[in-house]
C-alpha cells in the first residue's frame, strides 16, 4: 500500500542547509497497525507530512497503492489525499464556530456529496464514536477526549483506507487516551491501515509493528 524508497527531505533556513529526513526506506502493507516512534525533531511529523501527501519529498519515491505519486500535480495530490488518508492529531484541529456534526460533515461538503447523504453519514459516523448526542455542541462544549472522538468521526467521514495518528493522546488524561487508542484499535481491526506516530514508548509497543526514527533515520 504505502513504500518508500531512499526518501529525502531539507530544508533551507538561511544559509543553512537541514537535513530532515535521510534516506528513509519503509513498506506499509494494506491492514497493518504501525508506530513510528522518536524524539522531538527527529523527523517524525516530517515523514507523516510526506506520507499524508502534505509535504513532497527532496529525494527518493513514494509509491502509494501502486502509484508514483511524487509525480502527481497538486490538484490531483488533493483528491489522492481525500481519498485514501485520514489525519487525527494532537490538537484536533475542528473548527472553533461549527457544531461536532458540521466538522464531521465538512470533508463531505468539500467532496461535493448530497446533503441527504451527508446527514445519513453523519449519523452513523457519530453513533460510532458513541457522540451522537453531541452532535450540536461546539468544541468549547466538549472534553478534550470527545473532541479526539469528533476529530476521528472527521477523519474516518470519507472511508480512507489509510489513517494517519501524529500524537493522538497527547493532550488527553490518562483515561481518555486509552478510550482514543482502543476507538483507533477497532477501527484498525476493521481493515484500516493505521500509522501513530509518538514519542510515547508505552502508545508505541502497542502497535504490530514498530519502526524508530533518530536525526532523520530510521534504526
Amino acid at each position: 500500500m504505502i513504500r518508500l524508497s531512499g526518501i529525502g527531505r531539507q530544508f533551507q533556513v538561511g544559509e543553512q542547509t537541514v537535513q530532515a529526513l535521510r534516506g528513509i526506506d519503509l513498506h506499509v502493507a494494506r491492514g497493518d497497525y504501525l508506530s513510528v516512534m522518536g524524539p522531538s525533531g527527529s523527523g517524525k511529523s516530517t515523514l507523516l507530512n510526506i506520507i499524508a501527501l502534505l509535504d513532497q519529498p527532496s529525494a527518493g519515491s513514494y509509491w502509494l497503492n501502486g502509484r508514483d505519486v511524487t509525480q502527481l500535480s497538486d490538484d490531483e495530490l488533493a483528491r489522492t489525499r481525500r481519498d485514501n488518508i485520514g489525519f487525527v492529531f494532537q490538537f484536533f484541529h475542528l473548527i472553533p464556530r461549527l457544531t461536532a456534526a458540521e466538522n464531521v460533515e465538512m470533508p463531505m461538503i468539500l467532496a461535493g456529496i448530497p446533503a441527504k447523504q451527508r446527514r445519513e453519514r453523519v449519523g452513523e459516523a457519530l453513533a460510532s464514536v458513541s457522540l451522537a448526542d453531541r452532535a450540536e455542541h461546539r468544541p468549547n462544549q466538549l472534553s478534550g477526549g470527545q473532541l479526539q472522538r469528533i476529530a476521528i468521526a472527521r477523519a474516518m467521514i470519507m472511508q480512507p483506507a489509510i489513517l494517519l495518528a501524529d500524537e493522538p493522546t497527547g493532550n488527553l488524561d490518562s483515561q481518555s487516551g486509552l478510550e482514543i487508542v482502543e476507538l483507533l484499535e477497532n477501527l484498525n481491526r476493521r481493515g484500516v491501515t493505521l500509522m501513530v506516530i509518538t514519542h510515547d514508548p508505552n502508545l508505541g509497543a502497542r502497535a504490530g509493528r514498530q519502526v524508530r526514527i533518530v536525526d532523520g533515520a530510521l534504526v
